[in-house]
């Protein structure tokens, strides 16, 4: 399904989802400059060192914000990367944050072959999905590789995928409610 096929509708499942409450938005951080991953040498605490929102992302994070808020979506937490490209997104979208390791990249380790760190924050981040409980709605702002690691699904940036905490899926913990992009 292309992106713009996946803007926002008023009886797409994902936004359904959203509005009947407690359930769980992982969010690709929003349109980048262009590159992939962060320059050699990049600082975690430096965001001058790293891969950042242009400004069309900038002004996507916002408009995500604003269509959550016109639809009624009440949003109970954000959860964020330590990047600042993701920080940055949440900030914009929903004016306030809290940095979680869990939703840290891990893009680089991955090409190092070191995948237990990449599997002990899939695992933290799937915990945390399931067990949401609501009412309102619970936002990670995160990177492809951590959703694409969780869903199987790879998103655009400033795509979210809507997930369904569900203890009958107990080998994943929630249910894909629908995936949209704020165009």
């Amino acid at each position: 399904m292309a992106v713009a096929a996946r803007a926002q509708a008023p009886a797409d499942p994902a936004w359904a989802a959203l509005r009947a409450g407690g359930a769980v938005v992982v969010l690709r951080h929003a349109q980048t400059v262009p590159g992939i991953g962060d320059p050699p040498g990049f600082r975690l605490q430096d965001c001058s060192t790293q891969r950042n929102l242009s400004e069309e992302g900038r002004q996507q994070a916002r408009r995500l914000g604003e269509a959550l808020r016109r639809a009624g979506v009440v949003v109970d937490e954000v959860l964020s990367s330590r990047w600042c490209r993701c920080l940055d997104t949440a900030t914009e979208a929903f004016g306030r944050v809290t940095p979680w390791a869990a939703a840290d990249s891990f893009f680089d380790r991955r090409d190092e072959g070191r995948d237990e760190p990449a599997a002990r924050q899939t695992a933290e981040l799937r915990q945390r999905v399931a067990t949401h409980r609501g009412p309102g709605t619970l936002v990670v702002v995160t990177h492809q590789v951590n959703i694409t690691a969780l869903t199987g699904l790879v998103p655009a940036m400033g795509e979210f995928i809507a997930l369904r905490p569900s203890p009958a899926r107990p080998e994943k913990g929630f249910a894909v409610a629908g995936r949209a992009i704020v165009p």
